[in-house]
Formats: structure tokens, C-alpha cells, sequence
């Protein structure tokens, strides 16, 4: 299965969401191009596309095994991805989704999955970041925009920024202050890849 190639002037971007929808909506707020919502559960995220009066569409894990041992995770990524390569997508962007995905999204769209973690990237990875960071005693933690590969947060920094740890700063605190970061550097990275694609596809014809 192999993701649709880029089009000149019109990439198309699926933004997955599982929570609130808050990056997917500073990404709406910043002209980012969204085709598709998809989530793996209802949530809010949904009803924040259905606004802004863009397409939906649930790709619901309980229809998977669920959230327990159950779960099975290569079935649901095939379904995720043959959903996305039916809406003949360019551009995947991880917006707070809470299901790790199986090799077959990355055999489509290797390379233009994009996620976000709450860390100085290859600092701290994994669920708990903003926890350890406060645990390790660092000065200073922050923000990366990486593309995604099989292996948790181990994929290629496209950018990242710092943020100061305060004194008296509680796992909320600073999550907070990250999340503040995470709105506005998520979009500007996107608009620059989607800058990026768009110039190759003009350059390749």
C-alpha cells in the first residue's frame, strides 16, 4: 500500500486526534490546509473539525480489541491507513493521538508523519516527559516537531524550542507553558514542509 504522491499547490494534510483538538485547532487558527480529521475514539477533536467544516472520520479502536491486551494494533493501522490513502492524503500530522501505529502507516507514508513531544528531543522520551524532566532537575526542557517512525520519538527533529523550568513549576505548570509552545511551533513547521513538498512537486515535473 503506498500513499498518493504530492500534488503541485495542493497537499493534502490529515490531522489524527484522540483529546480536545487543541493543536488541531491552532492549526485551522494558522492556515494550515486540513483535508481530513480522523480519531481513534470520539472525542472533542471530532466535533472541532465538524466546526471548522472539515471531513471526519472515526476509525474506532473498539472495533479492534479496544484498549486492553486485545488490541490489535496491525489491524487498526491497516484500516487507519487504508482510510487515509482512500482520501488520498499527502501529509499525516499527530495531534495528541493516543494509539501507537503498526509498521503499515509507515510503508505509506514514510516520511511525511509528523508528531510532537513534550522534550528537548532525544531528552526524556516516551509518555511520561514532562514528569521526568521535572524528576531529572533540568533548568531547562521544551518542544519537538519530529517526523515519526516505527520507533517512539526517534524520528528526525524538524525543529524544537526551549522552555525555562520555574521555580515551584508542578507537572501542569510546565506542560502548560509547553503546550503554549507546541500551538505555535506545530503549525509554523507544518506551513514550511508543506512549503517544502509543494516546491519539489513543481521541481519534479
Amino acid at each position: 500500500m503506498q500513499g498518493p504522491a504530492c500534488t503541485v499547490g495542493h497537499v493534502r494534510v490529515a490531522v489524527l486526534v484522540s483529546g480536545t483538538g487543541t493543536i488541531l485547532d491552532a492549526m485551522l487558527g494558522r492556515g494550515v490546509p486540513v483535508a481530513l480529521v480522523l480519531a481513534d475514539r470520539p472525542c472533542a477533536g471530532l466535533e472541532v473539525a465538524t466546526h471548522n467544516k472539515v471531513a471526519t472520520r472515526l476509525v474506532d479502536r473498539r472495533k479492534f480489541g479496544g484498549f486492553g491486551r486485545s488490541f490489535d494494533r496491525r489491524a487498526y493501522t491497516v484500516a487507519l491507513t487504508e482510510a487515509l490513502v482512500s482520501a488520498e492524503i499527502d501529509l499525516v500530522v499527530m495531534a495528541g493521538f493516543g494509539t501507537v501505529l503498526a509498521q503499515p502507516i509507515h510503508d505509506a507514508f514514510g516520511g511525511r508523519i509528523l508528531n510532537t513531544h513534550p522534550a528537548l528531543l532525544p531528552a526524556f522520551p516516551g509518555w511520561h516527559a514532562v514528569e521526568a524532566a521535572l524528576e531529572a532537575g533540568v533548568k531547562v526542557t521544551g518542544c519537538t516537531v519530529h517526523l515519526a517512525t516505527l520507533e517512539t520519538d526517534a524520528g528526525p527533529i524538524l525543529a524544537q524550542e526551549a522552555v525555562r523550568v520555574e521555580d515551584g513549576d508542578t507537572v501542569e505548570s510546565l506542560h502548560e507553558r509547553i503546550k503554549a509552545v507546541e500551538r505555535r511551533l506545530y503549525p509554523e513547521t507544518v506551513q514550511k514542509l508543506l512549503a517544502e513538498l509543494a516546491t519539489s512537486g513543481r521541481k519534479e515535473q
